[in-house]
């Protein structure tokens, strides 16, 4: 009876997860969206078990994209086109919110300002021509028609269904305030956004602003975890995000093979690439970030502005952008974990390899 119960909690939240994107869908083609997939995202990354839970974070993600957007609008035309300050900007602004996201007590919006501010700054960086209002404009309608439609459909839920299957409620959090680890832990991956422009005008880079989603996605893990060294649980994150990347890119690439642009067909494999990753990021495991990454990266491939148009290179992108961020990140934490092992005395090595620190 228990498995059953859980079991029938875990298709409860897989189907308010495939409701709220497919509900956010709507509402960003009805307010005119150009991006409608990052409504979608938002739509799903929203999404927890009671409607105050979603709301709090579908609010989180609002004024974190608001401010890493006014963010953007007053520092971009200043550094924009200097690669140096490019990189002075990231790393500051970056490093900072990184920190913030894992000390504050609201660590959601907190990273929301890093991830927009990165966002519009590179994009102005590798695409001189795109104005900056209109992007800030359209990123924060695709995140409050996510968010919009992730909240009626939790409270519909949380009135209804929830009342038989309820949700488990996530603990408070808390703000931890000063942390040496958290500080150190922040500087690495603000050296990883320090290094980007300069690399990716070397090599003639694409996708940069997503190589620098991806190093300060994976960079937020628990305090808790990094201790001396956060390479470890850093590394995971990073594999199970190309892990995640390739599997729904392959999913997309198939239904986008069958489909040929048919919308009904990749609708289908919307819900199906939805319910199928929140089904294994509910599990629990060591690989529950990568079905995270599997719903996104079906859901920029199979969500385009126009089905139509639908193809694999947002997919691909994505990608490619998460493996530029590991060629960056993983060296820096590397050499810092070797300094780190080297300036511990043999006692202290001992209790991390015993798992006691």
């Amino acid at each position: 009876m228990k498995a059953i119960r859980i079991d029938a909690r875990r298709a409860v939240d897989q189907g308010e997860c495939v409701a709220s994107v497919l509900l956010a869908i709507l509402f960003a083609h009805l307010i005119g969206a150009s991006n409608v997939s990052w409504a979608a995202f938002s739509g799903y990354m929203v999404m927890r078990g009671h409607v105050a839970e979603s709301f709090l974070r579908g609010l989180l993600r609002i004024v974190g994209t608001a401010a890493g957007a006014l963010l953007g609008l007053a520092v971009t035309p200043l550094v924009a086109g200097n690669v140096l300050l490019t990189s002075l900007a990231l790393a500051t602004i970056g490093g900072t919110m990184l920190y913030a996201a894992l000390t504050g007590r609201r660590a959601y919006a907190w990273l929301f300002v890093g991830l927009t501010f990165v966002m519009i700054l590179l994009d102005k960086t590798q695409h001189p021509a795109i104005a900056l209002a209109d992007f800030a404009r359209t990123r924060m309608l695709e995140v409050i028609a996510g968010t919009v439609a992730c909240v009626a459909v939790s409270t519909l839920s949380t009135l209804s269904l929830r009342r038989v299957w309820p949700a488990e409620r996530s603990a408070a959090a808390s703000r931890i305030g000063w942390h040496p680890h958290a500080a150190r832990h922040a500087a690495q991956g603000a050296i990883a956004l320090l290094l980007l422009p300069g690399l990716g005008q070397w090599l003639h880079l694409p996708a940069l602003a997503q190589g620098a989603v991806a190093i300060m996605a994976v960079m937020l893990v628990p305090v808790s975890s990094i201790g001396a060294s956060g390479f470890r649980p850093v590394s995971r994150r990073l594999l199970n995000r190309v892990l995640g990347c390739v599997a729904g890119g392959a999913l997309a690439a198939i239904l986008l093979f069958v489909g040929r642009g048919s919308a009904p067909i990749l609708i289908a494999g919307t819900i199906l690439g939805v319910a199928a990753g929140r089904h294994l990021e509910n599990g629990k495991s060591a690989a529950a970030y990568a079905g995270t990454q599997f719903v996104l990266a079906i859901l920029v491939t199979l969500v385009p502005d126009s089905y139509d148009q639908a193809h694999i290179g947002p997919a691909f992108d994505r990608l490619l952008g998460t493996l530029i961020g590991m060629a960056l990140l993983e060296p820096v934490l590397v050499v810092w974990h070797l300094i780190g092992r080297g300036a511990e005395g043999p006692e202290a090595r001992a209790n991390v390899e015993a798992g006691g620190v």
